[in-house]
This record gives C-alpha cells, structure tokens and sequence, in this order.
C-alpha cells in the first residue's frame, strides 16, 4: 500500500548531473518535489528547495564555484578542525577535497529509507598533500537525505583505521537564507555559555531569552540542547536545526564591515544569510585505533501562518 500522497509513478530520485565548471553533482528529489542538491567537491549540500520550489540555504551571488575553492553558503563541512583552532587551514580540508559515491557504504542500522532520495559519500586521505598536513588514516562516510516531509538529514561516520589515535573537530557550516538579520531570532541557546570569537574566544553566558541580531556575531555555543530554532517573521517559517552528536553550536553573521572584506559575498548579501552550525568544537573527538564517531543533523522548516 502506498503512503499517501504518492503515486505509483512518483519515487524518489537520485541523478548525477554536472555544473557549469564541469563538477559532478548529484541531485536529490522526494516524491513531492523538494531537493537537494550536493557537490562532490567538498561533500557540500549547495541547494536545499521545499516542494513549492522555495530555496532554503543562501548562496552568495560572487560565490566562486571553482574546484578548489569551497562555495560560500549551502552547507560546508568543516573538518578536521573548524576555524583557525589547529594548525590546518581554516575549516580543514575537507570542504576542499573530491568526494567520492560510495556504493557499498557500512550498514546504518537505524536508517529508514522509507520514501526518502539519499546518496552515500566517502572521503579518504588519498593525496599526498592531505596526509602530510594530517598524517591519520580515516574514512569519512556522509549520508544525505531528503525525506517526504522536506526534512534534509546528514549523517557522518569518522573512522580510524590507523593504529594510532587522532582527535578532530567538525561543524556543518549551515548558511540558512532569510529575509533580513534584523527580523529573525533564535531560541534554544538561552543561558548558554559560549566562545566569542570577536573576543578572543573568551567565556560569556547569553543572557537573553533568543538571540536577535544588531551587529557581527561569531561565537560557539556550548553544551546546547538537541533543537535550535531560527525564527524568521517576515516569511513566516522557522528552521529547527536537531542534531545528536554535536553538542556546541555555531553562530555566525559578518554584519556590513565584515561582509565588504569578503571578496565572495556581496556587501549587502549579510543581510539575507544566517549561519547555525550543529558541530563539536570545544571538546575536539578523539577516536582511537578501529573507533567510530557519528553525527548527525536534521534541519526541517515548520511554516506558520
């Protein structure tokens, strides 16, 4: 028997297509219509649409989509450190790498592929270069899903397989497109401690009831609980960020200064662009020899009238 709402001819689909540059892609969409959209350059989700065609992350309009760079908005992972914490360059290197389609992926036994497009991808230290700034043998296992419902999931597995252990970091750096800074908040952050990183990453606690946006922001929340919301009035609809394995979060806007040194983002674009991350930050992962982490993220849009 078919759940509602899907006809015999309507299944979820997975495509590979190609962009401009000549990178591959692949294209995610649920029986409704929704998709998504992700480069295997970086393992990126560049484009998240509702099934009315509403696209939900931003894009900088001077984005360069060019292998190497990484493309400034959808959802870049940061990995195996986030901002300049380590020694790497800044976000680590695996929103700069080709990913790969993994066919035969590890079993995720709590994955219901019911009605849901997914597409399985790895990374693995396979250049020279990667190994001699990060000298660990890993596999990094990224599932991308688009549910029914719109819900967009990302599951990563980390994986030692050196005999010696390695710690990291990781955040998925989320650029959600809104209307204007001004008109949204986020709730679930309250009394929090966080790391400002306009302050030297110095130890604060919020104190308001949701966090509205005057000037540059750029902090790690810490210990969060599972949900965050992102408000935004004018379009009347609210992202709800849910992750497990990822207790800090990131919250980033580059505000008008900021935003002019940037040569990929417009000097206006801050405007229309807010970054949560689910991520762990403060307290690095440490996997020993044959350990396996995983984290995941569900972003989902709740509508209100």
């Amino acid at each position: 028997m078919e759940p509602s709402g899907v006809s015999d001819e309507k299944r979820p689909t997975v495509d590979l297509i190609k962009d401009k540059n000549g990178t591959d892609q692949i294209l995610l969409q649920n029986p409704k219509g929704a998709s998504v959209k992700i480069s295997l350059h970086g393992g990126q989700v560049l484009s998240w649409k509702t099934d009315k065609g509403d696209e939900l992350l931003f894009t900088s309009a001077k984005a360069n989509s060019k292998p190497p760079h990484p493309v400034r908005g959808g959802i870049p992972i940061c990995f195996p450190q986030f901002g300049t914490r380590g020694s790497l360059e800044q976000h680590g290197f695996a929103r700069n790498k080709m990913w790969l389609v993994e066919e035969n992926p590890p079993a995720l036994p709590s994955f219901d592929s019911t009605n849901k497009a997914y597409i399985d991808l790895v990374l693995k230290p396979s250049d020279e270069d990667t190994t001699r700034i990060w000298p660990h043998c890993f596999e990094f296992h990224l599932r991308v899903s688009l549910a029914l419902d719109g819900n967009l999931t990302l599951i990563s597995r980390v994986r030692n397989i050196n005999s010696k252990p390695f710690s990291f970091s990781i955040a998925y750096h989320t650029y959600f497109s809104i209307s204007d800074i001004s008109e949204v908040r986020v709730e679930g952050l309250e009394t929090l401690d966080y790391l400002d990183n306009l302050f030297e990453k110095e130890r604060f606690t919020e104190q308001g009831d949701a966090l509205t946006f005057e000037s540059e922001v750029d902090r790690v929340y810490l210990n969060s609980r599972d949900v965050v919301a992102v408000f935004d009035h004018e379009k009347k609809r609210t992202f709800l960020i849910k992750k497990e394995g990822l207790p800090d979060v990131v919250v980033w806007n580059p505000w008008d200064k900021k935003a002019k040194a940037l040569t990929d983002l417009g000097d206006e674009e801050y405007k229309h662009m807010l970054c949560v991350d689910g991520a762990a930050i403060e307290k690095p992962i440490n996997l020993k020899s044959g350990e396996e982490w995983t984290g995941k993220l569900n972003l989902s849009l709740v509508l209100s009238t």
